[in-house]
């Protein structure tokens, strides 16, 4: 791809697969648990079904970013990927065992297990067409010069979804005589999005141009960006996926406590919650479109340290806030911090991908965005919560810690840190571009 211009055709590619899969991944991070315990009335399936679907989205990725380098297909692994995705969506409608239509009708436990192994399945199609084919679509069909642009709109995307299934969950999902009703319905709402949104992409998605080396084996490009050599040369990238998972470490210290930190620790609830996360996320999105719209002109190099340092500032005001107007300021400073790291960082891993092995290295990248930040980050959060211990009755009925204001003090540690890799990173670049001025001389 030698134009930095960016088709009417991809443009729409990029939104349609990059929404509808964020939607299906908050169904997947946000509500499963809670529809476990719905069904359930059991907690114990939930760890079971959060370490079980981070290892299958990690090894997911892994298997076929890989083999779409072999087959240098990527349309046709999000198409399918999409559609079954959404016909394993729909699947959790039937594993209710409140309704008379279930396939495990007044069995609470046998509905447990399956909603465990369902949820593996769905994360199955969801790595497969999201993970690995979309972000080497999204990598295959973007060039240095406009990858800040696009990155800093794919950032958005998972805090819309947010938006929008959580709305459409309190509207679709109600409680009447202590039974939850609706969450089939939920399901075949957003199985069936899913679903017509691979048909969708079948038509819409460009022609592949998938461009791989051809004396590769399958097994080769699995075990790709492991080898030692390959790391080697490949020193920029994996600097730059170190401070990725400092990062996203920063990130899940805070993020999967969030909510509740805000409702049962600040107590803005109801309402005031509803018009406090509604214009944090409004706002932060809002800039961080504006500001991706320049950050190729800018040059990503000169955001990155501002916009870890910027996340820092929204965490240590995150400490002292208490009031509602307190928390919106720090909530759009933290969360927009939070965006356009994402974006510039994310812009910068694919600038130092090698394009014949894109699908290779997405594997690569979930273990350091994904895998690694979220079975160490929460609990590192959970660790500063003993600083100033209070404990309180989750929805599962189990006493667990209070989240507090020390782990935002966690936070701001760990961005800090992520700016040691990135500096690096500026250095080595310099020395290149000088190093190549040099040679033309």
């Amino acid at each position: 791809m030698n134009n930095s211009k960016i088709g009417l055709r991809k443009w729409a590619s990029f939104i349609l697969a990059g929404i509808v899969g964020q939607l299906a991944w908050a169904i997947e991070n946000m509500f499963l648990n809670l529809y476990a315990f719905d069904c359930t009335q059991d907690y114990k399936f939930i760890p079971f079904m959060v370490a079980f679907s981070a290892a299958a989205a990690t090894i997911t990725t892994l298997l076929m970013g890989a083999l779409s380098d072999k087959l240098k297909k990527r349309k046709a692994f999000v198409a399918f990927g999409y559609i079954l995705w959404g016909v394993s969506i729909i699947a959790f409608a039937f594993l209710d065992p409140n309704n008379p239509v279930s396939m495990v009708y007044h069995a609470p436990f046998m509905a447990g297990v399956m909603i465990v192994v369902m949820d593996c399945v769905m994360t199955f199609f969801g790595s497969t067409a999201n993970d690995a084919a979309f972000n080497a679509f999204v990598t295959d069909n973007t060039v240095d010069e406009n990858r800040g642009k696009v990155e800093s709109v794919l950032s958005i995307f998972p805090m819309i979804s947010m938006i929008i299934i959580t709305v459409l969950q309190g509207l679709l999902v109600t409680k009447s005589g202590g039974v939850t009703q609706g969450w089939d319905i939920f399901f075949y709402v957003f199985g069936g999005l899913v679903l017509v949104s691979g048909i969708a992409c079948i038509f819409l998605l460009p022609k592949d141009n998938v461009v791989v080396k051809e004396d590769k084996k399958y097994i080769q490009n699995l075990v790709y960006g492991f080898r030692p050599n390959v790391i080697k040369n490949n020193k920029m990238l994996y600097i730059v996926l170190i401070g990725f998972l400092l990062f996203n470490i920063a990130v899940q210290i805070f993020m999967p406590y969030f909510i509740v930190y805000i409702q049962n620790v600040l107590g803005i609830v109801e309402m005031n919650f509803m018009i406090t996360l509604g214009v944090v996320l409004v706002v932060a999105c809002i800039i961080t479109v504006i500001f991706g719209l320049f950050m190729d002109k800018i040059g990503k190099n000169k955001i990155m340290i501002p916009a870890l340092l910027f996340m820092a500032i929204g965490a240590l005001l995150f400490f002292f806030a208490k009031d509602m107007v307190f928390v919106i300021i720090a909530g759009i400073i933290i969360i927009t911090g939070f965006m356009v790291t994402t974006a510039v960082m994310g812009a910068k891993i694919r600038d130092y991908t090698p394009k014949e092995e894109a699908g290779s290295f997405q594997g690569v990248r979930m273990i350091f965005a994904v895998l690694l930040p979220m079975v160490t980050g929460p609990y590192i959060g959970e660790a500063l919560f003993l600083i100033n211990a209070h404990t309180y009755i989750n929805e599962y009925g189990n006493e667990v810690l209070e989240p507090n204001q020390f782990m935002f003090l966690g936070v701001i540690a760990f961005l800090l840190l992520a700016i040691v890799p990135v500096v690096l990173l500026i250095k080595k670049e310099k020395e290149k571009n000088n190093n190549n001025d040099d040679t033309s001389k």
